[in-house]
């Protein structure tokens, strides 16, 4: 038996556990990652993630390896399509997404045509961050699972169990990234309300015989429910509206894939293996709160429901970096323990918007003629300019606006990148936040900066200056990239407050760092 203390525990090494792990990490906390699967789960799942989630990839500066990940999935794709296969002008630049299998989301006519998805999909994305987490020397215990846990009030104790035998972990906070079937939600006592499942869906890679003369690449609805195939070489999509199914955990058999799809397609297509395949249903929960003392969840363990627009993998990501400093900062010491309340407060509104819209995807995917009518309705409105705005900015959440209490228009909202001058040199704002800090950018010819330099530990100012002289508001932008404070001109009102507010009072010790923190551990 042995006895261990850190100051978080996560519970989980998917894409959103390794990404929190990896922001507290940044932020000065010390982290142990639990996970029950000895190897990263090689089962099919999101193909691509958003526009939001591949920037917050990008400000770690992982931009380059997404490029080479999407350069190598738009040549597969060229192969089944039989196109050129131009890297230089990857398919993800211009698609938009889809709406219940309505592809008119025009990605060339949007507000910010840069902020785009991108196509990396998600075994690629865990190896890419669990490749980033050991560089960090972040503890990952693959084949180790998660036994009990009970929170004292003053920190956690979590029971745990692998190869070798139990071990004990004290800490200071647990977060369940632990999936839709989340024990550390269940046990943890978590309300979780929605609504009941209606479909039953499968995803799978297969070896179909003739496809390319039995089976059009794309999405199409038939009498019995939605399929696609494609864009993957032998990737298909199907939805079947005949309740869930009766065993969900059940495996995947070739059979049930082939019986499905020709039943869905009408084709007389025969499936002669199957690589990787996985069930799915339309089952919408969520938490009532995303915080229970010191229990917290992010992901699927918070919310769950249908896979289409494929928004979830993008909402856990987006968990992840919202909580991750804060978290870090109360462990820390450097901040009090309400900064937490605003993860819930930021968070919950924004998934039970994506609810909202993955229940009219299935509602608009329904096989009978009320529904042709509406989706023709729909279709029409998504080919207007402002529809293809309005549900491709839904789709990507590039509009998501966190409540801060400010009147600006910018404030509360998830900054893009932008191009900066840094003393003469060309720089853009992700540069500058590959180390997790905020950044304020000053347009003020340095008065902002010097207000901010009391915060000097955690805030990095940058001229707001680009080359060509150009010079925007003023911004606060924290570590999740989220516009906390905003001025045009040279007022400054404000800023003060809001450097205090989400960084604690000025001139913090430098013992108290990220780089530097005094921790408090497991305060059992």
């Amino acid at each position: 038996m042995t006895r261990e203390r850190t100051d978080v525990v996560v519970i989980g090494a998917g894409p959103t556990g390794l990404l929190l792990a990896i922001e507290l990490t940044l932020g000065g906390a010390d982290v142990i990652v639990i996970e029950r699967l000895t190897e990263p789960d090689q089962t099919i799942k999101a193909g691509a993630i958003g526009a939001l989630a591949g920037e917050a990839l990008e400000r770690r500066g992982l931009g380059d390896a997404m490029n080479a990940v999407e350069r190598s999935m738009a040549d597969s794709m060229s192969r089944l399509m039989k196109g050129a296969g131009d890297a230089s002008d990857l398919p993800f630049k211009k698609f938009g997404g889809h709406f219940s299998g309505i592809f008119l989301i025009d990605q060339t006519r949007q507000r910010e045509p840069d902020r785009r998805l991108r196509g990396v999909n998600q075994q690629a994305l865990e190896s890419m961050l669990a490749e980033r987490a050991h560089a960090l020397g972040i503890e990952i215990r693959r084949g180790c699972e998660l036994i009990d846990f009970e929170d004292s009030g003053d920190g956690v104790v979590a029971q745990t169990k692998d190869a070798s035998g139990d071990a004990t972990l004290h800490a200071a906070y647990l977060v369940g990234c632990d999936g839709g079937r989340s024990a550390v939600r269940k046990r943890a006592g978590f309300a979780f309300p929605g609504t009941e499942p209606t479909l039953t869906g499968h995803q799978a890679i297969v070896d179909l015989d003739h496809p390319d003369r039995l089976l059009p690449v794309g999405w199409r609805r038939t009498p019995i429910g939605m399929m696609a195939y494609g864009p993957i070489p032998g990737r298909v999509f199907l939805a079947e509206f005949d309740g869930p199914p009766a065993d969900r955990s059940a495996p995947v058999t070739r059979e049930e894939v082939e019986t499905t799809l020709r039943r869905i397609s009408g084709v007389d297509v025969r499936v002669t293996a199957v690589k990787t395949a996985t069930r799915f249903t339309d089952n919408a929960r969520q938490v009532d709160s995303y915080r229970r003392g010191r229990v917290l969840l992010a992901g699927d363990a918070a919310h769950v429901h249908s896979p289409f627009g494929g928004q979830g993998l993008n909402l856990g990501l987006l968990d992840a970096v919202n909580l991750g400093w804060k978290l870090a900062a109360v462990v820390c010491d450097r901040m009090p323990e309400r900064l937490l309340d605003t993860y819930t407060e930021e968070r919950h509104p924004i998934a039970a918007r994506v609810l909202a819209n993955t229940r009219a995807q299935v509602a608009l995917m329904r096989p009978d003629v009320m529904t042709d009518a509406l989706r023709e309705i729909v279709a029409d409105l998504m080919s207007l300019d402002e529809g293809t705005r309005y549900f491709g900015e839904m789709i990507s959440g590039v509009r998501i606006l966190y409540d801060l209490g400010s009147d600006h228009p910018s404030v509360g909202r998830l900054s893009g990148n932008f191009a900066l001058g840094d003393g003469g040199a060309e720089t853009t704002l992700f540069d500058q936040m590959e180390d997790g800090r905020a950044v304020l950018v000053d347009a003020t010819d340095g008065a902002a900066s010097a207000i901010a330099a009391r915060w000097d530990i955690f805030v990095r100012c940058v001229p707001r200056r680009d080359l060509s002289g150009h010079a925007g508001p003023s911004l606060l932008i924290r570590p999740d990239a989220c516009i906390a404070w905003a001025a045009d001109g040279a007022d400054l009102a404000g800023l003060d407050a809001a450097l205090t507010r989400w960084f604690g009072p000025a001139g913090i010790s430098e013992s108290r760092s990220p780089d530097e923190a005094k921790r408090n551990p497991g305060t059992v």
